[in-house]
């Protein structure tokens, strides 16, 4: 009977492994124009190959090394390997070595004198549950995948601390950079300002000219205070991140900052298998499918077979002192009957929180698909407004050149100058935000397609 039921719950699949649902690999997870044949990816380049940067390398390795965040996660996989290994014993039967002894029949207790008898046992005693119906084989299986979980979000917890430090160390080299365009024009004003008192000497100028050329260069200087404000609050918190207390960041120089040229997303199934939350998310859903059999296993028989073996010198009154062999079998098979409904129960509630899962799954991939398409876009948009803004960078230094030749040698007036240096400010500004913009959607895009795992 127990063999009939066997075959027929393998029918149930109760035995099968998981397996990806349909379609989960399938469409396009990117906008149209961004869909590509090419199983290529930037995501398969080692962080070092696309952050070629020796400072941001020694960063990140540092970051690596001393960052709580992944400390604590190499903890947990720890403890999942450990608990996927205890699962695993499971197939083996149990021992247990528990010797006893006594003694009786004292005719003077302190002395124990003649009518002392002394009895022992020395078993070992065995237990092993016969996996008949998968319960044990399906808790391995859910152990399996809750350590990939773990290392899955260890991985998870790396790419994210990459793509972090990475993106603060670009950030501080962009505000270096802003830095010395206010330094640069703040030069500049104060020049201006130093030609305007000379022609208001000279009677060519007046005093609301120097007057409003001086503001415009306290303004500049005052901004430059700002940024070094941020400067100092960004290492800080990049100082923080690596676990160490707040220090100056050795960096490199906007200008040399290089990355790849075509960046090519790969398709689909590639963001489902590197990407650490894609996988977890899947993992999760293969944890829930097992803890379905699990529950379903419960529902039918379970078959334990235990034994006791050693040595004991208490067979009866007729043996006393000599000893002997203790042997002892047994097997039981426990069929579950009145608490059946609540183990029907606990299948339900196991199969809600699968379809959970399942749902989740199917959003953290669409997630996974929107992250890459809007990485695409930001860097696609910030390649154009690069283009653009290189153009109107150097049609504005032309137009401050000459209005400042012009202001000393014709009737130009000074707010001529002012407007076309503080336009120029605002260009060079503007262009080395958007060259960091389209840093940044470098590093989003290696980081949405699930780079930085080796």
């Amino acid at each position: 009977m127990i063999i009939a039921a066997a075959i027929m719950i393998s029918g149930c699949g109760i035995y099968k492994k998981y397996e990806r649902p349909e379609g989960m690999a399938d469409g396009a997870l990117f906008g149209e124009r961004y869909v590509t044949a090419d199983t290529a990816s930037i995501a398969g380049l080692g962080w070092r190959e696309l952050f070629t940067d020796p400072l941001l390398q020694e960063l990140i390795d540092s970051a690596l090394v001393r960052n709580t965040d992944v400390r604590t996660a190499a903890l947990r996989v720890e403890q999942a390997e450990t608990a996927l290994k205890i699962a695993r014993l499971s197939y083996l039967p149990s021992f247990n070595f528990a010797p006893e002894g006594s003694v009786s029949g004292f005719d003077n207790f302190a002395s124990l004198k003649t009518g002392a008898g002394w009895t022992y046992t020395v078993p070992v005693a065995a237990a092993w549950e016969i996996d008949i119906f998968g319960r044990i084989t399906n808790s391995k299986r859910q152990a399996q995948v809750s350590a990939d979980m773990a290392r899955d979000y260890g991985q998870a917890v790396k790419t994210g601390l990459i793509a972090g430090v990475a993106t603060q160390y670009y950030t501080l080299l962009m505000l270096d950079e802003q830095l010395r365009i206010a330094a640069s024009t703040a030069s500049k004003f104060e020049e201006s300002v130093r030609v305007l008192k000379a022609m208001m000497s000279a009677g060519m100028a007046n005093e609301v000219a120097v007057a409003q050329m001086e503001g415009a260069w306290y303004q500049v200087e005052a901004a430059k205070e700002d940024i070094m404000k941020s400067i100092d609050e960004l290492e800080t918190s990049l100082s923080t991140t690596l676990c160490e207390t707040p220090h100056h960041i050795d960096r490199g120089t906007f200008a040399d900052a290089s990355f790849p040229t075509q960046l090519q997303t790969g398709v689909p199934v590639a963001v489902l298998s590197r990407r650490p939350d894609v996988r977890a998310a899947e993992n999760r859903l293969a944890s829930a499918y097992y803890a379905v059999n699990v529950a379903r296993a419960d529902l039918y028989p379970s078959l334990s077979l235990s034994g006791v073996a050693g040595w004991t010198n208490s067979l009866g009154t007729t043996v006393v002192n000599p000893a002997g062999l203790l042997l002892n079998a047994a097997g039981s098979l426990l069929q579950p009957i009145f608490n059946a409904g609540a183990l029907r129960g606990k299948v339900k509630i196991a199969e809600a929180d699968q379809e959970a899962a399942m749902l989740a799954f199917r959003q953290t991939v669409l997630n996974a698909g929107a992250e890459v398409n809007d990485a695409l876009t930001g860097y696609q948009t910030a390649l154009a407004k690069e283009q653009w803004r290189t153009k109107q960078v150097e049609a504005l230094s032309k137009a401050v050149a000459k209005t400042e030749k012009l202001m000393q040698y014709t009737s130009t007036t000074y707010l001529e100058v002012l407007t076309a240096q503080q336009s120029l400010l605002q260009a060079q500004t503007s262009q080395a935000q958007d060259t960091y913009e389209k840093i940044s959607s470098v590093i989003s895009l290696y980081h949405a397609l699930g780079g930085g795992q080796n």
